[in-house]
């Protein structure tokens, strides 16, 4: 039993259109899919309605990978209403085999719903129901698994930020013990400079001995000063007018 085996084609067939889905169908089975593609859109040009041509045309599209085409077709053949319940249930089975393929597991899954409510007894359809409801849990499981991985990832990468910004913060702090020691070192050398410098304003300090010599001196030259004084207030000056 193959997974994805598709429902055989229709020969139900209204008389307008019947050669063309013939031809369609014989190409189908040689495997020339392409060419019945082609047969089957010209039957549906004469009966848009025609339900061999729209499932059969999906079957096509399906051989050749155009799924949404594909999906499109099984859709409009699985929601006529006059189409016997029998192959609008072969239109869902196939219709989620379109899905299932696209892993459109849910979607697969409600298709194949579709078509054991109309036919509980296709194996088939069960079988391929049971396996897509296989995929979607195991999706669901990498999807909680990427989640975690990826929850893990930004917790580690909110980690490294917090570390490197207190890393920045330590590095600044650093600097800044670092500019505020230099500061103070430049200071107290400077400090030092000053001490070692000479004080201008505080007089020169001079023994006694020097101190004694000095005011004698000065009261030496008082006395010659005062006795220069005295001589010229002795002599006379004379203000009359000689004759």
């Amino acid at each position: 039993m193959s997974l994805l085996m598709l429902q055989a084609p229709t020969h139900t067939l209204a008389q307008s259109e019947r050669k063309l889905v013939r031809e369609g169908n014989t190409a189908y089975e040689a495997k020339k899919f392409d060419q019945a593609e082609i047969q089957y859109r010209k039957s549906l040009e004469k009966n848009k309605t025609s339900l061999p041509a729209q499932y059969n045309l999906g079957n096509a599209l399906f051989r050749q990978d155009k799924l949404d085409e594909a999906k499109s077709q099984y859709e409009q053949a699985a929601n006529l209403k006059n189409a016997p319940a029998a192959d609008r249930a072969k239109a869902f089975h196939n219709l989620g085999n379109s899905l299932l393929k696209q892993e459109k597991y849910q979607e697969s899954i409600d298709a194949y719903k579709q078509s054991l409510r109309i036919n509980p007894a296709d194996n088939d359809t069960r079988y391929n129901l049971a396996y897509a409801q296989a995929k979607l849990q195991q999706q669901q499981n990498q999807q909680n698994q990427n989640n975690k991985q990826d929850d893990k990832q930004e917790k580690d990468q909110q980690k490294n930020q917090n570390q490197q910004q207190q890393q920045n913060k330590d590095q600044q702090d650093k600097n800044k013990q670092q500019q505020d020691q230099q500061q103070q070192d430049q200071q107290q050398d400077q400090a030092k400079k000053d001490q070692q410098k000479p004080d201008q304003q505080k007089p020169e300090r001079i023994s006694k001995e020097d101190a004694e010599k000095i005011l004698q001196a000065l009261n030496n030259d008082e006395k010659k000063t005062q006795k220069k004084l005295n001589k010229k207030e002795a002599v006379r000056v004379r203000i009359d007018k000689q004759w």
